[in-house]
């Protein structure tokens, strides 16, 4: 049996653009194989780190936790509709990733718990408590689908700017052009 080609172009410019800006949102959907071997979906924030990609926060006591640390192979879904139009028409960023762990004993610990704190300062109510731990999510590939009829396949280098020493770790990307 020939195998069909893959429909689904690399990105272009316009593509980047669009899929680091969808990327600035701040939450996204996590998917995850539970350790029963059921999927499973949570809500989870989210935060750009320069030369690393995702990283989020994570309980201990939520079952994405112990999923991620059994299967560390998850996805993310980022992107909201507008209020208006058919939502399956608004873009969205499907990333597939590796969830890494990151030891609270650690200088990354602290330096990450700074900036996230810098965008998301209502987790200061919670960043401290023991069973939360800051989770990388080490960005394999991902799909833009755009917009009916415009989607695209990325590569980490793709969505993750290169980096630029003078700004915090821990930012959403900001837009680049039209």
């Amino acid at each position: 049996m020939t195998a069909r080609p893959d429909p689904t172009p690399p990105a272009d410019d316009a593509a980047r653009r669009q899929a680091r800006s969808v990327l600035r949102l701040t939450h996204g959907a996590l998917a995850y194989i539970a350790e029963d071997g059921a999927p499973g979906i949570s809500r989870i924030a989210l935060g750009l780190v320069e030369d690393q990609g995702l990283v989020t926060l994570i309980s201990g006591l939520a079952p994405h936790s112990a999923a991620l640390r059994a299967t560390p192979d998850c996805a993310v879904m980022v992107g909201e509709p507008d209020a208006k139009g058919d939502p399956l028409t608004h873009p969205r960023l499907m990333i597939k990733a590796r969830a890494g762990f990151v030891a609270r004993d650690g200088d990354d610990h602290q330096t990450l718990r700074l900036a996230w704190l810098q965008d998301h300062p209502k987790a200061k109510l919670y960043v401290d408590f023991t069973d939360f731990t800051f989770v990388r999510l080490r960005i394999v590939s991902a799909l833009l689908n755009g917009g009916f009829g415009k989607a695209f396949r990325l590569m980490p280098q793709d969505l993750i700017p290169p980096p630029n020493r003078q700004k915090p770790i821990c930012r959403t990307p900001e837009p680049q052009g039209p």
